[in-house]
């Protein structure tokens, strides 16, 4: 980590890296990370779904040997946090994802490095060292090039393969429209440089943009069988909802699930992530991995997911706004605030380690909104 970074005044909490990164980011890049697409309903909704809920707190246990260790599909994990794929980090800093990396072997904390990184997969798997890592992918137009992210992955060292599905078409975010962001000429994808674009045909009279167009490369279920074929590393898929997507996911041979909506920038106005992990919890089964994404703040926050279904939780644009505010240092105090947190929450409820997390330790909130959450 670099030597001179210093931790921001006034971070206390996790969120606080939130309301400090707009000190150190340009407004429309601040309005493109903070943004999801369209009017941003989703974005507010994933936020929202985390308040429909009080935890329940406990007297009298005994705490005292409380750990937050698991394992997930065989892997030993210090926490139940996980870095989230997100791209292009250079918005945020200017070591992008290197920093971020460095922060995960601080924290013993997985990361997951996303296939529209800044910098090369590569790098990124050496400046996290031993720290668990897995490889976010997104399918190739050609298949060439994706056995080629997958032979590059293995290589590194990254232990699992997590296929998003859910962004085949991303709108813009009418904020981000609004502030006028546009990609900066450096902020480019290194993993596909040299992987030449599709010679596409021109779309004929009369076709869909979407249909014919941006939905051309889109995978199918048919895509998803020749890539569990192709890789002998276990294969997430990020960006369920559905719980019959779940199912036949499970039933496909896919080790674990992340409900995701893509942090809001895939479909506006789909539901909140936390809103719908029951469901899928309840269409898998107790036994099988699941992965939670998509507005955590907290170690609270953590805890209500936990307690919902979910094996872990993925930590996205919080992880960038702690890039952009104190590089790797930032991170990695984000994430031992987070820990922490964590660990606070579970005392109160009862609660020594994961496995005591259960739904009965949440509460509705009522739904007056005149009444404290």
């Amino acid at each position: 980590m670099n030597a001179s970074a210093r931790i921001p005044h006034g971070i206390h909490n996790a969120c606080d890296y939130e309301r400090q990164a707009a000190q150190h980011l340009p407004a429309d890049r601040l309005a493109y990370i903070a943004g999801g697409c369209g009017w941003d309903r989703t974005v507010a909704a994933n936020r929202a779904a985390f308040e429909r809920w009080d935890v329940l707190p406990r007297l009298l246990r005994d705490v005292r040997g409380g750990h937050t260790r698991m394992t997930l599909n065989g892997q030993p994990l210090a926490h139940p946090f996980l870095l989230a794929p997100v791209a292009h980090q250079r918005l945020a800093h200017p070591e992008a994802e290197l920093a971020t990396a460095r922060a995960a072997e601080a924290t013993d904390t997985c990361l997951v490095a996303s296939t529209l990184s800044s910098t090369p997969l590569e790098a990124i798997a050496q400046a996290g060292g031993d720290t668990p890592r897995w490889f976010q992918l997104y399918l190739q137009p050609e298949r060439a090039h994706t056995l080629d992210l997958l032979a590059r992955a293995e290589a590194a060292g990254y232990q699992a393969i997590v296929l998003t599905l859910d962004a085949s078409i991303q709108l813009a975010s009418r904020s981000a429209l609004a502030a006028g962001f546009t990609m900066p000429a450096d902020c480019t994808a290194a993993n596909l440089a040299g992987y030449a674009p599709p010679g596409d045909p021109p779309l004929a009279p009369g076709a869909s943009r979407i249909f014919q167009g941006a939905m051309r490369h889109a995978p199918t279920w048919d895509d998803l069988v020749w890539l569990l074929s192709a890789t002998r590393l276990p294969v997430w898929v990020k960006g369920v909802l559905h719980p019959e997507d779940a199912r036949r996911l499970q039933a496909a041979g896919v080790a674990g699930i992340v409900v995701s909506n893509h942090g809001g920038r895939s479909l506006d106005g789909a539901p909140a992530s936390l809103g719908m992990l029951p469901a899928v919890r309840a269409a898998v089964g107790d036994p099988y991995s699941v992965l939670l994404d998509g507005g955590i703040r907290s170690g609270q926050d953590a805890f209500k997911a936990l307690a919902l279904g979910a094996d872990a939780v993925l930590i996205g644009r919080l992880q960038v706004y702690a890039l952009a505010a104190a590089g790797a240092l930032g991170v990695a105090h984000m994430l031992t605030l987070l820990i922490e947190e964590l660990h606070a929450c579970m005392a109160q409820a009862g609660c020594a380690t994961l496995a005591d997390i259960t739904p009965g330790a949440l509460l509705p909130c009522p739904l007056d909104p005149t009444l404290p959450c």
